[in-house]
């Protein structure tokens, strides 16, 4: 059976709005601006300008020093900035697209101090961190019998394509009961990639861990050393 051209014309402009949504999304814009100057002292008088220097490095051009507003980078550090790809923006020209791979704060008041982006390059191999988001805690038979959850991976390193980095990987502990563990295979969100874990094919991500009874030891202890105090009080 034929589809009418003009049904074909629909479905491909479908998929084509759908591709740039998909697009739209992958990417954080940043403006930054170029700095003529490396170096310590050119790091100074940025810092001096309320600016944030950093580099852009990587893939076949040389590396670019910038600068950009602090506020930008603390706002990406409160999301899944190890992960997320940003679209390097100069001028209001896209120039390259770049992962965070380090920020250095200030001991003391955490402010950024300077930023590393890295170029990538479309089919590339990289090796990055991805975080793992937990889901179904409100139904988790565990957790209601007051289990707590013991998480022992957060992020997991992995190695992928450039063009599939994971936002995230979920895991669902909705069906999880006291001692039960969710592992690397349960994850969701893993196809495409490969963990860096050179000492085990499958580990654990979390447990459910029984609830504590540290509280009724401490209790009992104070009992005890409460009963000893009265004992030793009538003796004398």
């Amino acid at each position: 059976m034929h589809q009418h051209p003009w049904r074909l014309v629909f479905i491909f402009a479908f998929y084509i709005k759908e591709f740039f949504k998909v697009a739209a999304k992958k990417f954080v814009e940043l403006n930054v601006e170029v700095r003529a100057k490396a170096g310590k002292g050119a790091a100074r008088a940025t810092r001096r300008e309320g600016l944030v220097p950093g580099v852009v490095y990587g893939g076949k051009s040389e590396p670019v020093m910038i600068a950009i507003d602090p506020r930008l980078i603390m706002r990406e550090l409160h999301g899944s900035w190890r992960s997320q790809l940003y679209q390097i923006v100069v001028d209001g020209k896209k120039t390259s697209v770049a992962l965070m791979r380090a920020v250095q704060l200030h001991p003391v008041t955490d402010r950024p101090l300077h930023v590393d982006f890295q170029r990538m390059v479309a089919g590339q191999q990289i090796r990055v961190e991805i975080p793992v988001h937990f889901v179904g805690e409100d139904e988790c038979p565990g957790i209601k019998r007051d289990g707590v959850l013991n998480t022992v991976y957060h992020s997991v390193e992995i190695n992928c394509d450039v063009d599939h980095i994971p936002e995230a990987f979920t895991a669902d502990i909705s069906g999880l009961d006291l001692h039960d563990t969710i592992s690397w295979s349960q994850l969701q969100g893993t196809e495409n990639v490969t963990h860096t874990n050179q000492h085990e094919e499958d580990f654990v991500i979390a447990t459910i861990a029984a609830p504590t009874v540290a509280v009724e030891v401490e209790d009992e202890a104070a009992e005890a050393e409460e009963a000893a105090s009265e004992e030793k009080a009538s003796e004398e």
